[in-house]
């Protein structure tokens, strides 16, 4: 009995056969790209990182509500989004930082750690597309304050194989946060 109560409960077959296996080339290529794109945005390395964009990309950050259980599929509000984005929009945020002195809420820029963990990779019905749900815990301080803000969130890729390369097609990201304590998004999640 208590056996059974160790082992862990299966993943659904229709889950399961769609997943891609940890470890396997495919899965390790992806994991890559998520930690070089974290890289690329601590280090603002904002026009090398715009390069991994696809031009037909959304990238969306929902309002999230706290509810009772019993209504916990009504938590995530894409109505109301704190960022809705497509490709020019995010070129736009990108040149502000890096190309003008107009971004003066991140002039000077916030200080920031993404530490990505928990990524699981599931093939789609299109051969060069692949869903990637992974966490993110983003650490960001600013001037010389000496405590800093802590996002964590729950995102949402679809990352598309062109060529050798892999771009990012879609981002949702839902912060665990209904009431986020950070001044301004005014960075990248």
């Amino acid at each position: 009995m208590i056996a059974n109560l160790l082992e862990p409960t299966p993943l659904p077959p229709t889950v399961r056969a769609n997943r891609v296996s940890v470890g396997c080339a495919l899965y390790n290529e992806i994991v890559e790209f998520l930690y070089d794109e974290a890289e690329m945005l601590d280090e603002i390395r904002l026009t090398e990182w715009s390069e991994l964009l696809a031009p037909d990309i959304e990238y969306n950050v929902p309002l999230r509500l706290t509810k009772p259980v019993r209504q916990l599929d009504g938590t995530v509000i894409r109505t109301v989004q704190h960022l809705h984005d497509n490709h020019a929009s995010l070129m736009l945020r990108v040149r502000r930082i890096t190309d003008t002195r107009s971004a003066w809420g991140e002039d000077p820029p916030s200080r920031t750690r993404r530490l990505v963990s928990n990524v699981r990779v599931y093939k789609t019905d299109k051969p060069n597309e692949y869903k990637v749900q992974s966490y993110m815990l983003l650490t960001r301080s600013r001037f010389d304050f000496d405590y800093f803000d802590l996002l964590p969130c729950d995102r949402h890729d679809v990352l598309r194989k062109t060529g050798q390369s892999l771009q990012l097609a879609r981002r949702e990201v839902i912060i665990d946060q209904s009431v986020i304590g950070t001044p301004n998004l005014g960075i990248f999640l």
